[in-house]
C-alpha cells in the first residue's frame, strides 16, 4: 500500500504544480480592451458619395478603401513630395523620436536576456593576504596568496509569470511609442503639406491685398483731385483715404503671416528660416479626386493614436499580472563551479575544485500591506487605461466627421466664392471695356476692380481651406500596421 500511497501523493503534487503554473496565465485582466462601438456612418447624417463639383474635380468618397500610406503624393507635385521626404529624413524632433525607440528596443532585449534565460559569470581572483596566528604557537602572522577561478549560474523560475507579465508590459510599451512614432511621421507629412498650402495661400493673399491697397489710394487721390475742383465732397475723401489706410494697416500682419509660415516649412524641412523653400502656386496643387474613408472597424486598427492607446490597455493589464505574481512564492537556483589555490599550479587540479549549488523559496507573508496595494493600484491603472482607449476612439471618430463635414462645406464654399468671383471679374471686364470707349469713369473701373479683388480673397482662402481638409482626412484615416511586438510576446 506504501508505494501506492507514494505514487498518489507524487501524482497529487504534479497536478498541483501544473495548476500553479497554468494559474500565471488568469493573473492579469484581459490584455484587449472592450469591443470599441461600430457607428453606422461617422457623421450626424450620412455623407453623399459625391462631393460638389468644383474646378472640374468632384472628390469621391471611396467607402471601405484601406488608407493611403503616402497620401501626400496624391496632389501631384513633385515639389511637395521633395519637401516631405526631405522632411521625413531631416527633421531633427523625428530622430529624438526614433532613437528613443530604438532605446527602447534595446531595453526591451535586455529584459529579455536578463531574466528569461539563465545567467552564467566568470569570476577570477588573485590576492595577497595577512592574517594573524595563534598567540601560543606559530608565527605571529600569516603571509600567503590565494588565487581563485569560478563559473557562478543563477536561474530564476518563472512559476507565476511575473518575469513573462513584466516583459509584456515593456513590449506593449515599446509598441506604444512605436505607434507615437509613426503618429509623428504622419503628423509631420501633414503639418509640411499644410504649411505649403499655407504659405502658398498667404503670399496669394498678399498680393491680391496689395493690389486692393494700390486701388484704394488711387481712389482716394481721384477723390481728393475732385474734391479741390468742387466735384466730390471733402468727406467722401476722408472716408476713402481711411478705407485706403485701413487695407494698408492689414498688409503688415498678413506679410508676417506669410513669412512666418515659410519660416515654418522651412523647420518643418530641418532646414534653417534663412534656407526657407519658394512658395508654391495653389494651382500647382491637384485636389486628390478619391478620398478613401474606412470603415469604422478599420479605422481603428489604422489610426496610431487608438493602437497607442490599446497598447497601454496591454501594458496595463500586464501590470496587474506582476503585481499579483508578486503576492507569489518566487524560486531561484544558483550554483558556482571553479578552482582555488594558494599557488597559480595548483588552481586547475583536484584538489583545488570548489563547487555549490542552492534552491531558495521566497514566500512574501507580511509587508504591510504593500503588495495588495499596489495590485490594487495597477488594477486601478488598468481601468484607467481602458477608460482612455474608449475615449480616444471616440475622438478618433469625432476628427474623422469633423475632417469630412468641413470637406462637404469647404467644396460648396468654395464654388460659392468661384462664382462671386467669376461674377466680380466680368463685371470688371465690362466696366474696363466701357472705361475704355468712355462710357464710364476711372473711378467706377477701380472700384469694381476692388469688387473683384475682395472676392478673389474669398476665392483663394476657400481653395487653401479645401486642400488643407483634404490632406487632415488622409491624416484622419491612419495608415495600415503591422504586427506588433506584444503579440510576438505572447507566442
Amino acid at each position: 500500500m506504501k508505494p501506492a500511497n507514494s505514487m498518489m501523493s507524487a501524482w497529487r503534487l504534479s497536478a498541483m504544480a501544473i495548476a500553479v503554473a497554468l494559474a500565471g496565465c488568469a493573473f492579469a485582466p484581459p490584455a484587449k480592451p472592450p469591443a470599441a462601438p461600430a457607428p453606422a456612418h461617422y457623421t450626424a447624417a450620412p455623407l453623399p458619395a459625391d462631393i460638389t463639383k468644383v474646378d472640374g474635380v468632384a472628390q469621391h468618397y471611396s467607402l471601405g478603401e484601406r488608407a493611403v500610406p503616402q497620401w501626400w503624393r496624391e496632389y501631384g507635385n513633385d515639389t511637395l513630395d521633395a519637401w516631405v521626404e526631405e522632411g521625413l529624413r531631416n527633421s531633427p524632433s523625428l530622430a529624438a523620436t526614433r532613437h528613443t525607440l530604438e532605446a527602447a528596443h534595446q531595453l526591451l532585449r535586455a529584459q529579455i536576456g536578463a531574466n528569461l534565460l539563465p545567467k552564467l559569470d566568470g569570476q577570477a581572483q588573485s590576492s595577497r593576504q595577512r592574517a594573524l596566528g595563534f598567540p601560543s604557537f606559530g608565527p605571529p602572522t600569516n603571509l600567503y596568496d590565494v588565487y581563485a577561478g569560478q563559473l557562478a549560474l543563477s536561474y530564476n523560475f518563472d512559476l507565476f509569470g511575473a518575469t513573462r507579465h513584466g516583459i509584456q508590459a515593456t513590449a506593449a510599451q515599446v509598441d506604444q511609442q512605436s505607434y507615437e512614432f509613426d503618429a509623428a511621421k504622419r503628423t509631420l507629412a501633414a503639418n509640411i503639406v499644410t504649411a505649403a498650402i499655407s504659405a502658398a495661400s498667404l503670399e496669394e493673399q498678399v498680393e491680391a491685398t496689395e493690389q486692393l491697397s494700390k486701388l484704394a489710394h488711387e481712389q482716394a487721390d481721384l477723390t481728393e483731385r475732385q474734391h479741390a475742383l468742387g466735384a466730390a465732397s471733402q468727406d467722401d475723401a476722408l472716408s476713402l483715404r481711411e478705407q485706403a489706410a485701413v487695407i494698408d494697416t492689414s498688409l503688415p500682419p498678413l506679410r508676417a503671416q506669410a513669412e512666418k509660415a515659410r519660416h515654418a516649412l522651412a523647420v518643418l524641412l530641418g532646414r534653417t528660416p534663412d534656407q526657407a523653400p519658394a512658395n508654391l502656386r495653389l494651382s500647382d496643387l491637384h485636389l486628390p479626386d478619391n478620398v478613401p474613408v474606412s470603415v469604422p472597424s478599420d479605422l481603428l486598427r489604422q489610426r496610431p493614436d487608438v493602437l497607442a492607446a490599446e497598447a497601454a490597455v496591454h501594458a496595463a493589464s500586464a501590470q496587474v499580472g506582476v503585481a499579483t505574481a508578486n503576492l507569489f512564492p518566487q524560486i531561484s537556483l544558483s550554483a558556482t563551479l571553479g578552482t582555488e589555490g594558494f599557488k597559480p599550479s595548483t588552481l586547475f587540479t583536484s584538489a583545488g575544485s570548489v563547487w555549490s549549488a542552492g534552491l531558495s523559496l521566497t514566500q512574501p507573508i507580511f509587508h504591510g500591506g504593500e503588495l495588495i496595494a499596489k495590485r490594487k493600484a495597477a488594477i486601478e491603472d488598468y481601468n484607467a487605461a481602458i477608460a482612455s482607449y474608449q475615449q480616444t476612439v471616440l475622438n478618433a471618430f469625432q476628427n474623422v466627421a469633423d475632417t469630412l463635414t468641413a470637406l462637404n462645406q469647404d467644396a460648396d464654399t468654395l464654388q460659392a466664392a468661384q462664382i462671386a468671383s467669376k461674377a466680380a471679374q466680368q463685371t470688371f471686364a465690362n466696366t474696363n471695356a466701357r472705361y475704355r470707349l468712355g462710357g464710364t469713369s476711372y473711378p467706377a473701373m477701380v472700384q469694381s476692380e476692388q469688387h473683384w479683388q475682395n472676392a478673389r480673397l474669398t476665392e483663394i482662402q476657400a481653395r487653401a481651406s479645401r486642400l488643407a481638409d483634404t490632406a487632415a482626412l488622409f491624416q484622419a484615416m491612419g495608415t495600415p500596421q503591422p504586427e506588433t511586438l506584444a503579440e510576438n510576446t505572447r507566442r
